[in-house]
């Protein structure tokens, strides 16, 4: 028994004297981490550098120069602020359009309340005379300087057109092709006409036009001064017109005036009527046939309400006339018949570069013959006449008709001296 309690106690003895060596490792352990802590840093700033670094790792690796990298931001940058730029200017312009029209109502909406509900009438005059002063000042036209003066030994009219400025542009470039059209009203016989002056606003023409009238007659008249933008390929356009009474005028001395253009009153385009012709043309001999067979619903230009017709046609070769027939007349009928062939030699080197100048005239045995209308074929035409005169060369020693509307007489003058384009 004591033995057994001798080693006990020895045991017991020996047992405190082990953990001192844990004792001794456990501060060791807990200021080791404490001693390798980083300082504090904020975790946006570590997310930046880390991204920083990250893009230009890429933009290393990239096939491109350095340069060539910031040679396409900058493209783009521009196009970028172009494209915000026309955005802006766009929405800015539409704002600013509407911001006016909205004004203008309301100025219209304020002047008829303060004028009342009774002057209903006086409402409807002022917002067309609104309308109207909106309209002139929206249209300039442009300005016509003429001359008038009077022969009275010779009991002549002279009608001189000197320019014209800021005349409207009425073609898709900015510009036009005007000239001038001068007649007198009401009976619109005799019509005179000024040379086209091509792509010009400001065309000087200098021209003089002679009216032979009676001075008791004059006063009845209204000389007309017409402005016109000449197209090839459609019907001519008004840029403007001048109205002059000629009994407000003081004939006894020349006048030289500047006047503003005005709209010009929509009128219907004046039937003249239609005319069948049939073409033949022979290569080998050389030899052009053109029959003319018949027209219908002539305009009337007798006072019975009839006319005495008869066509009249003219070659002409670089603006030149080489030869001229004509048919017989027809009495008091405005829808003849004449079924009349005529020849023309013509070497094949040349039939590219003819005209043939078809006219429907009215004979008169008093005075001059009237022009009802006209019309051409060949070198320079368009429209039917360009169709008709390429069926005719597609065809050859085959007669090909056609019937052609007949045109004003001056349209056709002008389509003439306007070389080709």
């Amino acid at each position: 028994m004591r033995m057994a309690s001798v080693q006990f106690r020895a045991r017991r003895a020996a047992e405190p004297a082990k953990p001192e060596p844990e004792h001794e490792k456990e501060p060791e352990q807990v200021e080791e981490p404490a001693a390798h802590v980083p300082p504090a840093h904020h975790p946006g700033h570590h997310n930046y550098d880390h991204m920083k670094n990250k893009f230009m790792n890429e933009i290393g690796h990239l096939p491109l120069p350095m340069w060539a990298v910031g040679a396409i931001v900058v493209v783009v940058l521009v196009l970028v602020g172009c494209c915000t730029f026309c955005l802006f200017k766009k929405c800015f312009g539409q704002k600013k359009k509407t911001k006016k029209v909205r004004e203008r109502k309301a100025g219209r909406r304020r002047k008829a309340d303060n004028e009342g509900g009774g002057e209903g009438g006086d409402k409807e005059e002022g917002d067309k005379k609104e309308g109207e002063g909106e309209e002139k000042e929206q249209e300039k036209l442009g300005k016509l300087e003429f001359s008038l003066d009077y022969n009275f030994t010779d009991a002549q009219l002279i009608v001189g057109i000197l320019q014209a400025q800021d005349l409207a542009a009425m073609d898709m470039g900015g510009t036009s092709d005007p000239y001038v059209k001068v007649y007198l009203l009401p009976d619109k016989k005799k019509k005179h006409e000024t040379k086209v002056q091509r792509k010009n606003l400001c065309p000087v023409f200098n021209e003089t036009f002679i009216f032979k009238i009676p001075y008791t007659e004059l006063g009845g008249k209204i000389l007309v001064l017409q402005v016109f933008d000449f197209d090839r390929f459609s019907k001519h356009d008004v840029i403007g017109e001048i109205k002059i009474p000629m009994n407000s005028v003081d004939l006894g001395q020349p006048m030289q005036c500047w006047r503003d253009l005005e709209n010009s009153e929509k009128e219907e385009a004046e039937k003249l009527g239609d005319v069948c012709i049939s073409l033949r043309y022979v290569p080998t001999a050389g030899k052009l046939t053109i029959n003319i067979m018949e027209a219908k619903n002539l305009k009337k230009m007798d006072v019975g309400g009839l006319s005495d017709p008869f066509v009249k046609i003219v070659l002409q070769h670089n603006g030149k006339r080489i030869k001229k027939k004509k048919t017989t007349v027809k009495k008091n009928t405005l829808n003849p018949y004449f079924n009349e062939s005529f020849s023309f030699e013509i070497p094949f080197e040349q039939i590219q570069k003819v005209q043939v100048v078809i006219t429907v005239y009215d004979y008169d045995k008093l005075g001059s013959n009237d022009a009802i209308g006209k019309t051409f074929m060949g070198y320079g035409a368009t429209g039917v006449g360009l169709k008709h005169w390429s069926e005719m060369l597609a065809n050859p020693r085959r007669p090909v008709a056609q019937w052609h509307v007949l045109c004003p007489e001056e349209e056709v003058d002008a389509a003439l001296k306007v070389p080709p384009r």
